[in-house]
């Protein structure tokens, strides 16, 4: 018989929920790491026993943790992705001022807002961890301010893919409102070298040579906020998804706009169609369904709630354009919470389960592909992100 494990990020501390493949009922372990900010906590494609968090701390700095039995233990394998591959710098040492490109000698030390200031780039948390779809010891990093690392040796050391920042339009890319911050990672299944990034307020990024090299991927995105609204970079990217068997096509919620690539992200187009609003942050994809995708709008910019205080998910099953409510087992009214870009996940199993957490403290579920919902635990810290991992024959 199958099993669910949803590996729940908080503000204080990370929770594990297990349940068997009804998704009936929940067995909540936790808090790990109590009273830390845990920012993301996924689990390896190669390896299920083996996780990684983000446990992060404006006083103690940042810490990779690591575990080999499923979240039973934990250890921190030896460091992160700072200048120094041998441990995370502490205290306030940890807002570390990057330098110059290994690879291109380039000087990296500095971003340039609109308003033609200059800024260090520093080195400040690890917001996503994306493990290897082959190797449980190869994990990625995406930092604040934005650059990715990676560790081949189960994080004890890292080292940064520095023609990320080193692409000419490095220095033009801005911080949004939570931070300059790389906050998608994505691996290709079926072209190991291809690697698809989104920064906010940057865009996206595609690498097909396994980080050597990068190109922006944000023709057709617009966002009257900047000073060119089709600029190359500039644009704040929320989220991207993509279904593991279908690689090439990639799905986009941006400030304001739901977006659609069909082309690896070489061009995009406007799928936000009857949705009530398309501001938000959290999108997924249907595990076997491939036009099926899941929304959680929000009022605004300025009014990170739902609209009307009504907690509601929207699903599409034509890739878009179409949309349908999802509101069975969600709050009718007075609800005021947020849901954040990794805050949405699906399991994989016959039929699919969707998941979702909440700034409020509470994860969500639905068994039927979002037909109907439930919480499966409640009053948590807000939640920060929220994966899955769909364990088969394992009861």
């Amino acid at each position: 018989m199958s099993k669910v494990r949803v590996l729940v990020g908080t503000r204080k501390g990370a929770f594990i929920l297990e349940s068997d493949g009804k998704r009936e009922k929940w067995d909540v372990k936790g808090p790990h790491f109590t009273g830390w900010e845990v920012y993301h906590m996924k689990g390896s494609p190669a390896d299920p026993n083996r996780l990684y968090a983000s446990q992060t701390s404006g006083w103690f700095g940042q810490i990779i943790q690591r575990s080999n039995d499923g979240g039973e233990t934990w250890e921190t394998p030896g460091g992160g992705p700072t200048k120094s591959p041998q441990g995370w710098p502490q205290g306030e040492s940890n807002k570390f001022v990057y330098d110059t490109s290994p690879e291109t000698g380039k000087p990296l030390t500095t971003h340039q807002f609109y308003d033609g200031t200059q800024h260090p780039w520093e080195f400040k948390r690890v917001w996503h961890l994306e493990p290897s779809l082959t190797d449980p010891d190869t994990v990625y990093a995406g930092v604040e301010d934005a650059a990715l690392f990676r560790s081949t040796d189960g994080g004890r050391s890292w080292q940064e893919l520095a023609g990320l920042r080193g692409h000419g339009t490095g220095p033009k890319w801005q911080p949004g409102a939570g931070g300059m911050c790389l906050h998608t990672i994505i691996q290709d299944t079926k072209d190991p070298g291809r690697i698809y990034i989104a920064i906010s307020a940057a865009g996206a990024f595609r690498t097909d040579d396994g980080g050597k090299t990068w190109k922006p991927i944000n023709r057709g995105l617009r966002s009257e906020f900047i000073p060119d609204p089709t600029a190359e970079v500039g644009h704040c990217v929320h989220h991207i998804a993509m279904n593991p068997s279908r690689p090439g096509v990639l799905f986009m919620q941006k400030h304001w706009d739901v977006m659609r690539s069909d082309d690896a992200g070489d061009s995009w187009h406007e799928v936000s169609g009857n949705l009530p609003t398309d501001f938000g942050f959290a999108i997924d994809v249907h595990a076997h369904e491939l036009e099926t995708i899941y929304v959680v709008p929000i009022k605004s910019d300025s009014e990170h709630f739902p609209l009307d205080g009504k907690l509601r998910v929207y699903r599409s099953r034509t890739g878009g354009n179409e949309w349908e409510e999802l509101a069975k087992g969600l709050p009718e009214r007075h609800c005021y919470v947020n849901v954040f870009r990794d805050a949405m996940a699906v399991d994989s199993l016959d039929q699919c389960g969707v998941y979702f957490g909440t700034t409020g403290g509470q994860v969500y579920a639905s068994a039927d592909a979002g037909d109907h919902w439930a919480p499966i635990v409640r009053d948590l810290p807000p939640v920060l992100s929220v994966e899955v991992q769909t364990l088969r024959g394992t009861l």
